[in-house]
């Protein structure tokens, strides 16, 4: 009996650890979508890296999945099989857990309606503030050019201090949504991505901030790691300029 029980086990523990491995599923649909293929992709030391695809045919419908040891952001990248080069890509935050993406086929990123990740929607809310100061900031841009061009010097110098205001107020606007959003997976990518130019006085106050599990996480790790190097540039620069 013992011995019939043995390779019964030893099957059952190598399913289990199987299943374990892919603890992140992305299902979706590219409505409109009949021919192309989607990669499933995430940046992996600055180098993109295919983990999947799949060629459409038809069928609309797309799966992936993916070992995952916290939230990070992964790409689905459209190749519509059209001879377009412009073709779409769609960020997310992804999460163990399962993954629900519905979008079209024309507006893959625009129209894109991702469920299922806490990290998602914690990014969306600080993209969607982001993008009006983005939008304003074009805005005065091109007034200034256009008050430039008429001669209306005053004007234009009036509005590149407008613009100046704009875009200070949005570095102050992620640096607010970051330490109120300690808790977050988002933190620490959105630190490295939007505010790496920061005073280290303030990328400390951030990193010491975050809570031991977000600190704990990829983007969290990577973090302080930066921070390090900024620290150990700047001693070395110092020792440098002494000698």
């Amino acid at each position: 009996m013992y011995k019939l029980l043995v390779p019964t086990l030893i099957a059952l523990i190598l399913v289990s650890c199987g299943k374990g491995n892919d603890n992140m599923i992305v299902n979706g649909n590219v409505e409109g979508l009949r021919k192309g293929t989607i990669y499933f992709q995430k940046l992996e030391d600055s180098t993109m890296v295919t983990l999947d695809s799949i060629k459409i045919d038809g069928k609309s419908d797309f799966s992936f999945s993916t070992a995952i040891e916290s939230p990070e952001v992964f790409t689905l990248y459209l190749d519509k099989n059209d001879g377009n080069l412009l073709n779409d890509r769609l960020d997310f935050f992804g999460e163990p857990g399962t993954i629900t993406i519905k979008t079209t086929r024309d507006y893959f990123a625009p129209e894109a309606k991702i469920e299922g990740s806490e990290s998602q929607k914690t990014w969306e809310e600080y993209k969607s503030i982001l993008s009006k100061f983005s939008t304003k900031n074009l805005e005065l841009i091109k007034e200034t050019l256009q008050a430039t061009k008429d001669g209306k010097m005053e004007i234009a110098d009036s509005l590149k201090q407008v613009s100046q205001r704009n875009s200070t107020r949005s570095y102050l606007y992620t640096l607010n949504f970051i330490l109120n959003n300690k808790d977050s997976y988002t933190a620490p990518y959105i630190t490295l991505a939007n505010a790496y130019n920061t005073n280290v006085k303030y990328l400390d106050s951030i990193n010491n901030s975050l809570t031991p599990e977000v600190a704990d996480s990829k983007y969290g790790k990577m973090l302080a790691e930066y921070i390090k190097e900024i620290k150990e540039n700047s001693t070395t620069a110092a020792k440098d300029s002494i000698k």
